[in-house]
């Protein structure tokens, strides 16, 4: 694992000043379950991480009548499953949360890091780039492209999104409150998810120094 600078903010816009300006070189770092292993493995090279762990204002959850759910973007997974907010109101996320389960990813992992997790595509953990292209040629077509997305799919992007959340949330048209430099924004859930046309392109609709800070749900979408 390379060397890099570690910043803990307290803040949402304290975070978004110290990942602003740095162009690729900073990473958001939340439950660390899935970036430390990019990391390890030679993938993920950042030059300075930026912790969420003590961004208090992203670590509730909360549900009213009129207005509906609000899940931090910092609330663990365990913490989400054992909420009775989510028990009594949104069931559904709970069990999809129970679908991650290993206790120790729950106990750590984030639900926004869970939404913003890279692909578990083989050739990209190996080293391969976000595209799996080596010498002109997708790996994936003709290679193991277990849990790809091989049915319409016509490349270059063959990976899936590894979110257990992401379905569910989607179902319930949940959207996601961002927060950057520019301010605050809204996008539907399923508009979060895109399919990159290359390698400098990524998996996810956020913009330069942006980072999820909570997960909306109108109280109409009860299931």
């Amino acid at each position: 694992m390379e060397a890099f600078e570690y910043a803990r903010p307290k803040s949402t816009q304290e975070a978004i000043k110290l990942l602003s300006g740095t162009g690729e070189d900073a990473y958001v770092l939340a439950g660390g379950t899935d970036l430390i292993s990019l990391m390890k493995d030679g993938v993920a090279h950042p030059k300075r991480l930026v912790s969420l762990r003590h961004v208090n204002e992203i670590k509730e959850i909360s549900f009213r009548e009129e207005s509906g759910l609000r899940v931090g973007a910092g609330v663990t997974m365990e913490e989400l499953i054992e909420s009775p907010n989510m028990r009594h109101h949104y069931p559904a996320i709970v069990q999809a949360a129970e679908g991650v389960r290993s206790p120790q990813i729950r106990s750590m992992g984030t639900v926004g890091g869970e939404l913003c997790q890279r692909p578990r595509c083989w050739y990209y953990r190996a080293g391969f780039g976000l595209l799996a292209v080596h010498k002109g040629r997708a790996l994936v077509p003709d290679g193991d492209n277990r849990y790809h997305a091989i049915l319409g799919n016509s490349g270059p992007a063959y990976f899936l999104s590894p979110s257990s959340l992401a379905p569910i949330l989607i179902a319930l048209d949940a959207k996601l409150r961002l927060h950057g430099p520019q301010g605050a924004r809204e996008i539907a859930v399923g508009d979060f998810f895109m399919t990159p046309k290359s390698e400098n392109e990524r998996e996810h609709a956020l913009r330069a120094g942006e980072i999820v800070t909570e997960i909306l749900a109108h109280p109409e979408s009860i299931l």
